[in-house]
């Protein structure tokens, strides 16, 4: 995507500096645009759990680079510092497993995160060079980008649906949370059809959940939308129910950070009091999602673990207390929607039902 006259993935190298790894430090969007040079896999870890990267698909490309940084550090590449430059393979293998299970634990939701560092680590496994880790890592970045691209493709026909039967007048999005391409490596997951849609020419609204506490919706993907020219109206988190019950939505996406293989879908808390909303008024809820954020070998809601934040991300407001002081918080980050609510899934290779039997039809 572009930022001003310039384009961006969220995760890039560049070729003069392999020992480093360069991403959006999310946390100053909107207000100043700042990119992090990563190049420890301490550093890879404190920016997947302090948020400076969120995301299912982008925490698992960001820790991919990760495990490729532990990789660099532990061989001793020339020019790093504290670098293990006699260190034996053994050693150097079972160093780098020690910092992939730490990255596992960062979020410990999103299913991407695993899933990519497992890869990098069976990747290492078979060919521990670091030339073939780095372009394992690039290999990665590119697939996440096509499988969003590809996501786009395949919603686009839900909204060209509904406007066919508004007679070309705007198709009324709802989003929760941000799931564009600041969450991916590019395009998006739930925002990549609204993208594709606008490039068409086809006429979209988008209503932004602000999605407290850490207001991903009014910090993210309103910058995102507001940047890209896609006309959008920012709400607070409770106002999409009063939106539904007097027809000014017509379609609900949203984006997913691990799907059970029967098609309970979890995403930022929240998500499932839209799906609520959205059922009892008839609007079509779809939560969209690479076949990488499956996790197929659980198939019930509570085998989800769901993650608790720090307190201080309600208790206050950029630093500033709006909260009585000593009150006790709970900060889940994700709900579950059953699967009962969702309408349909939308993935990279194509839009299925939310059960067993299509999504495994789907994914195998």
């Amino acid at each position: 995507m572009k930022v001003g006259d310039k384009y961006y993935r969220s995760v890039w190298q560049d070729e003069g500096d392999p020992g480093s790894v360069h991403v959006i430090d999310q946390r100053k969007l909107p207000f100043s645009f700042e990119v992090m040079t990563l190049r420890s896999v301490a550093e890879v870890y404190d920016a997947i759990r302090d948020m400076a990267v969120r995301g299912a698909p982008l925490i698992g490309a960001v820790a991919a680079w990760g495990v490729y940084l532990s990789f660099v550090e532990h061989i001793g590449a020339p020019g790093r510092k504290g670098s293990n430059e006699h260190g034996s393979g053994r050693d150097v293998y079972t160093s780098v497993m020690n910092d992939a299970e730490r990255l596992r634990s960062a979020r410990p939701t999103a299913v991407n995160l695993a899933w990519a560092v497992d890869y990098m680590t069976t990747v290492l496994k078979n060919y521990p060079d670091v030339t073939v880790l780095r372009r394992a890592a690039e290999g990665l970045c590119d697939e996440e980008a096509e499988r969003s691209r590809l996501i786009g493709e395949h919603g686009l026909p839900l909204i060209e649906a509904i406007s066919s039967k508004k007679g070309g007048d705007a198709v009324n999005i709802l989003t929760h949370c941000n799931a564009g391409w600041l969450a991916c490596v590019d395009f998006g997951t739930a925002l990549a059809p609204v993208y594709l849609a606008h490039e068409k020419g086809i006429k979209v609204h988008v209503w932004v959940d602000e999605t407290r506490p850490r207001n991903q919706g009014s910090r993210l993907t309103a910058w995102e939308l507001v940047n890209h020219g896609v006309p959008c109206t920012l709400i607070t988190d409770n106002a999409g129910g009063h939106l539904m019950q007097n027809g000014m939505v017509d379609i609900v996406l949203v984006g997913c950070d691990r799907a059970t293989a029967s098609g309970d879908v979890a995403n930022k808390t929240g998500t499932y009091l839209k799906a609520l909303a959205a059922h009892d008024n008839g609007v079509p809820f779809y939560s969209a999602l690479p076949v990488s954020t499956f996790d197929l070998s659980i198939d019930r809601p509570e085998q989800i673990e769901i993650e608790e934040r720090d307190a201080d991300e309600v208790r206050t407001i950029e630093g500033v207390s709006v909260a009585p002081e000593g009150i006790r918080v709970s900060n889940y980050g994700f709900d579950v929607t059953p699967a009962r609510l969702v309408t349909g899934l939308i993935t990279d290779r194509g839009v299925c039902r939310a059960d067993r039997e299509s999504i495994i039809k789907m994914v195998s």
